[in-house]
């Protein structure tokens, strides 16, 4: 697929948009002023691939607890702000990232005017983050509801002020909580501007109805070639948050970090206990960051097919299965050894 023209800007050491690979993003769940928990979180997300993680700073308290956070983080890290401009200068001041501001609530001109000139002393660039729910009054009152078109006005207005200011390193979301109305307003955007976009569907939802949601609103504007930068928003742990983002661009061929595992639903000709070998195969696998195509088939209509596409797979019959390594039967594996010799082989492969 062609993706959308796009400038580029710099997030610490992660380029996002300008054809750069696709970043994958979340938010942390701590109370940022608790350093501890957070900057534990924040390895654990950077663990399981995270390229960036977002920080919200609700207060003074907050935004004194990010140097400290800045300094011991493996990933960059932005600031979250709403209301209070001044979190913004302290959060510059602590050596963040990234801003992400949001125009409905951030206030004037001269508040813009100082976030804009302190970030641009410190070359970190600012994310306008529009939201159906936090939309200004006279927008409001002017398309009579948060449409996309009045989401587009928000963000590009916010934008030619900081650009009337010499400010560009700008990256622009527009997010709603219902899939046609997030696609829409992105779509607008992508041909009235050359920002970077950040996608997301948000307060999407818990994890079942949250992912199919982002699934389908990022996946329909992915496949246009729109998305510089994505975050899969769940009411959920973050970390799924990361691994729904990095399937997502997987599906599209967009990514191919870690392995890709292909299984299949069962049915009544399964003889094996599959839904506990595939989730012992995932957890034995988390963490993994090299591409690899593995199959956990359960009979002997596709199984053997998919088994041979994969670099390693399992085509499991009566009590075990078929050990597929580059196309070739290597050997049978008892049913109770199948997640266990999986793993293994998949490790060793990778090491190699």
């Amino acid at each position: 697929m062609t993706r959308r023209a796009s400038r580029q800007v710099k997030v610490g050491a992660v380029a996002i948009g300008g054809g750069a690979p696709i970043a994958v993003q979340t938010m942390t769940k701590t109370d940022t002023r608790d350093v501890t928990a957070t900057a534990a979180e924040i390895r654990r997300l950077a663990e399981a691939g995270t390229d960036l993680v977002r920080l919200a700073v609700p207060d003074h308290e907050a935004a004194e607890a990010l140097a400290a956070l800045v300094h011991g983080s493996p990933v960059p890290l932005v600031a979250d702000i709403h209301f209070d401009y001044r979190l913004a200068l302290e959060a510059l001041r602590a050596g963040v990232d990234k801003l992400r501001i949001n125009p409905g609530n951030i206030g004037g001109a001269d508040r813009v005017r100082a976030v804009a000139t302190a970030a641009k002393e410190r070359g970190v660039p600012i994310r306008i983050g529009v939201n159906a729910g936090s939309l200004e009054d006279r927008l409001i009152d002017k398309y009579g509801g948060p449409t996309p078109q009045a989401m587009v006005e928000s963000a590009l207005t916010q934008a030619a002020v900081l650009e009337g200011l010499g400010f560009g390193d700008i990256v622009i979301s527009l997010k709603a909580s219902d899939v046609r109305r997030t696609v829409e307003a992105y779509r607008l955007a992508a041909g009235r501007c050359d920002y970077p976009l950040h996608l997301g569907v948000t307060e999407a939802g818990g994890l079942l109805p949250g992912t199919v949601k982002s699934s389908v609103g990022l996946g329909l504007l992915l496949a246009e070639g729109i998305g510089d930068t994505i975050r899969v928003s769940l009411t959920e742990d973050s970390a799924l948050e990361v691994r729904a983002g990095f399937e997502i661009l997987r599906a599209l061929g967009l990514r191919s970090s870690g392995p890709e595992i292909i299984s299949c639903p069962t049915c009544g000709r399964c003889q094996v206990g599959l839904p506990e070998v595939v989730r012992e195969v995932e957890a034995g696998l988390r963490g993994l960051r090299a591409p690899i195509k593995v199959a956990v088939m359960g009979c002997a209509v596709n199984g053997p097919g998919e088994a041979r596409e994969a670099d390693v797979g399992v085509a499991a019959g009566k009590g075990g299965g078929l050990l597929f390594r580059g196309g070739q039967v290597v050997g049978r594996v008892p049913e109770g050894e199948l997640a266990k010799v999986l793993i293994e082989e998949v490790r060793r492969l990778t090491r190699g």
